[in-house]
């Protein structure tokens, strides 16, 4: 598939070839688009590569440099590297987390373990909160050599993982094995143990620093009058009541106010625990919904009514009230004065969560927001030294892996400030876009879906979404065409008519030889994933070719097989 040439390319063509060389080709790193949308910051493209080439174990430890928790996220994440995908362009993106739930299983499968980089530090850190945040700070300090206890308030290690998300989507035995994984790297969870004095508990246990990762357990209410009412809860309870065995009488129709993915969440869980009727109630339009579409997709195959543009006034016995929205030219609500009457026999309330930082208040220097958010710097710390936080607890987006992403930068920042120094992330690599490819030649290639239960047979909390098989998985990986980096397709070799770059073997990739190059850029024409850059030659015009001195290698290529 051919595209137009961008700026670069034209110049590459202009500088031309001749006696006199002006340009030398150059291997370089650009940066993904899938890459640079992860939130946990994973080196997608690499550890694909490794899984298109049958290389699994060296794949999943790609993968958990940066994320303990694939199985995990490759059921749960909303998987923004897949919007971002350059492979949109032509059909439709690579299914990166079905290959990553796959590494995951794999994994527990075989009873893989988690690397311990780093010899001993001597330091000690508390980390307090056992979600997606705190487990992954853990995990990133244990790798660096540091000593790590964490304090969970809940029964179960997991946070809002196990007792939030319904087992239908992330089955427990699938998040208690990667848990475990993290506590066998010598990881100590103390579970039931609510931290109430940070200061004393960091004092008493003697650690040097603490990562505070509490999550957002409390739901928000909304004052709406009740008499005589229908059963009502809040979404967050309920799901947590749901998760630990509680199987609560709704009644044959059940309404759930919110349009999030919480919501959507509660319908699902309201009909697989018998209710005939499982209607979501939202103020605004489908286009304003918080929840993501494809939830919003899935509750609708499930049989979820959803009515939009609708705000409860009162609940009175098994009648509410309900008023009819319209929205401004902003796309806020504003109420009509067009009044409805719905039955339901129970009403669940999904309007958000929020965290319990109370604690926190009695810490010196440590600010919060009006909301209850923790104020942290760029290095995750809070107002007090040596007192970090984050996951949902800190202004961000409320999601599994932004949560373990929050857990990586502040393990770093945490490891730099144990050693009186500052972290400073490295600089990105130039990112690559679509138009930079040139696909001169490309095969259609459908993407594999892992396969769904039917929706008739989602009567119970076994998981809807079945993983793919070793040859899908294999297949899908294969599917990525490896943005802005080599991975030696021999088309600039084959295309050298000086025969000026040589091979270095499989995976050592290629270098040019400065006596032979004549500058022409017919190798930088013929890379498809714009890996090859043409720069001016440093050597000054009037020399002669041959007298370069070594010659250029490329600084990282990626095996394709």
């Amino acid at each position: 598939m051919l595209k137009p040439a961008d700026a670069t390319r034209n110049h590459a063509v202009a500088a031309g070839t001749g006696a006199m060389r002006r340009q030398l080709p150059h291997w370089i790193d650009h940066l993904p688009p899938c890459n640079a949308a992860c939130p946990a910051g994973e080196n997608i493209q690499a550890w694909l590569d490794l899984a298109q080439a049958g290389k699994y174990r060296a794949a999943w430890e790609a993968l958990v440099r940066d994320n303990p928790l694939p199985a995990v996220h490759g059921r749960v994440c909303y998987h923004p590297c897949e919007t971002s995908c350059n492979r949109t362009e032509l059909d439709a993106a690579v299914s990166i987390h079905a290959v990553e739930r796959f590494l995951g299983d794999l994994a527990a499968t075989e009873g893989w373990t988690l690397p311990v980089d780093a010899k001993p530090s001597g330091k000690r850190v508390l980390v307090v909160g056992a979600g997606p945040s705190g487990l992954s700070a853990a995990y990133h300090l244990t790798r660096l050599g540091h000593a790590v206890e964490i304090h969970e308030a809940g029964p179960l290690p997991g946070g809002m993982m196990h007792f939030g998300i319904p087992a239908y989507r992330l089955p427990r035995a699938d998040l208690l094995k990667e848990i475990r994984r993290i506590e066998q790297m010598g990881v100590r969870i103390i579970l039931n143990h609510r931290v109430e004095d940070l200061l004393v508990e960091k004092a008493a246990g003697g650690f040097d620093a603490a990562f505070v990762a509490i999550g957002a357990h409390v739901a928000k209410h909304v004052d709406i009058p009740a008499r005589d009412a229908a059963r009502m809860l809040d979404a967050v309870d309920f799901l947590r009541g749901v998760s630990t065995g509680e199987r609560p009488r709704l009644g044959r129709r059940v309404v759930i106010y919110g349009g999030g993915n919480t919501a959507m969440d509660a319908a699902r869980t309201a009909k697989r625990l018998g209710a005939e009727e499982a209607l979501i109630v939202y103020h605004r339009d489908r286009t304003q919904m918080p929840a993501h579409a494809f939830e919003a997709d899935e509750a609708l195959a499930e049989g979820v009514k959803i009515q939009w543009l609708t705000s409860i006034k009162e609940v009175a016995g098994p009648s509410l009230t309900v008023e009819v929205m319209e929205l401004d030219a902003d796309g806020r609500p504003h109420p009509t004065g067009r009044i409805e009457t719905l039955e339901a026999d129970a009403v669940v309330l999904a309007l958000g969560q929020q965290t319990d930082s109370g604690f926190l208040k009695r810490v010196p220097g440590v600010e919060f927001k009006s909301d209850g958010m923790v104020v942290v710097g760029p290095d995750m710390m809070t107002g007090h030294p040596g007192i970090f936080a984050g996951g949902d607890m800190v202004p961000s987006e409320r999601t599994v892996t932004v949560a373990v992403g929050h857990g990586k930068r502040a393990a770093r920042h945490i490891d730099a400030w144990l050693h009186g120094a500052t972290y400073r992330r490295p600089p990105k690599h130039p990112p690559v876009t679509f138009d930079m490819l040139d696909l001169p030649v490309f095969l259609e290639a459908a993407r594999r879906s892992e396969p769904e239960l039917p929706s008739a047979a989602r009567t119970s909390f076994a998981e809807v979404v079945q993983g793919l098989s070793e040859a899908e998985a294999r297949f899908e990986a294969g599917r990525c065409l490896s943005c802005g980096n080599c991975f030696e397709c021999d088309n600039c070799f084959a295309a050298c008519p000086e025969q000026a770059i040589a091979r270095l073997g499989r995976g050592r990739g290629y270098r040019v030889e400065p006596e032979l190059c004549t500058g022409c850029g017919i190798c930088f024409e013929q890379c498809p994933c714009h890996a090859i850059e043409m720069k001016p030659d440093a050597i000054p015009a009037a020399a002669p070719l041959g007298s370069l001195g070594e010659p250029i290698a490329p600084q990282r290529f990626r095996l394709r097989e």
